[in-house]
């Protein structure tokens, strides 16, 4: 099964032109599917069935395992065996029938405009690391890019005179552009701090920890959670907040849902369209205070 799932992964890389951040998650669910199915003495993708599928769903669910984990995973699933069929490796597809838990609709955790201004103000030393974290943060929110590109960034990436990054994920890439405040703090970071943070002077590697090594996805989250704790911001944060507050700040100050679309990298937009949803709940929220009779 191991060696089905290897050729899967290289199909969505090859031929789905799928992220990585898919390719992995296709990858760890299918990879703990496997394990379940060798436990059972099962090895060969043609010898599943539906209800052995089913059964480790339920023992997912009895497992205490979120409704949204579940139905990634049974995404995951159905994907598989569906390329399994396609590629007539198996003679039926049994996970035709599997069906994913309902899931409570729950809207992503967002800052106030306020709140993030309290939080990108707080590096406000003129050492290398505060020059640093001010124009790391600056970016984050200026452009909405996941943690993983920020921390992956070049310095060839970022064009300054225009204001906008180029930014790559897997074999897609797509520019970003980016405001004063995002410039005037990289601008800052590159003229007086880069030299001194990143220890290979022959690298291009645009951050770099205290060490002068590449940044780690740990490392910038507990970088954010210090100052969203000087912010005095109680709201437990991740660095996807600020990504999540910059498409929820866009669509509400009007920008169309396409131009955050691409600006987020998401290939579907109705994963965009939950950002118009919390912008409508705002809009009822404010007429029911304000109207008369609302």
């Amino acid at each position: 099964m191991e060696q089905a799932i290897s050729e899967f992964i290289t199909y969505l890389h090859n031929v789905k032109k799928a992220s990585l951040n898919t390719e992995q998650s296709y990858q760890r669910d299918l990879k703990k599917l496997a394990a379940y199915l060798n436990g059972s003495g099962i090895s060969d993708v043609s010898a599943v069935n539906e209800k052995q599928l089913r059964t480790y769903i339920e023992g997912m669910l009895e497992g205490g395992a979120k409704p949204s984990s579940v139905s990634r995973s049974i995404a995951s699933i159905k994907a598989f065996f569906h390329y399994l069929y396609s590629k007539d490796k198996v003679s039926k597809d049994p996970s035709l029938l599997l069906k994913a838990p309902k899931i409570e609709k729950k809207y992503p955790e967002i800052l106030t405009t306020e709140e993030v201004v309290k939080l990108l103000e707080q590096p406000r030393g003129d050492s290398p690391k505060d020059i640093r974290d001010k124009a790391m943060l600056e970016l984050l929110y200026a452009t909405g890019i996941r943690v993983t590109e920020l921390i992956n960034l070049k310095v060839d990436d970022v064009n300054l005179k225009m204001s906008y990054l180029l930014c790559s994920e897997g074999s897609k890439e797509r520019v970003i552009p980016f405001g004063n405040a995002a410039r005037d703090a990289l601008a800052k970071y590159l003229k007086t701090s880069r030299e001194a943070m990143v220890s290979d002077k022959s690298s291009n590697l645009l951050f770099a920890n205290c060490s002068g090594q590449h940044m780690s996805r740990q490392g910038f989250w507990k970088l954010i959670k210090h100052y969203a704790k000087k912010a005095g911001i109680d709201a437990d944060i991740t660095p996807h907040t600020l990504r999540h507050s910059f498409a929820a700040h866009l669509v509400e100050n009007g920008a169309d849902l396409r131009s955050v679309q691409e600006m987020l990298g998401h290939s579907d937009i109705s994963t965009t369209q939950i950002y118009a949803s919390m912008n409508h709940n705002h809009i009822r929220e404010v007429y029911n205070r304000a109207h008369p009779r609302g």
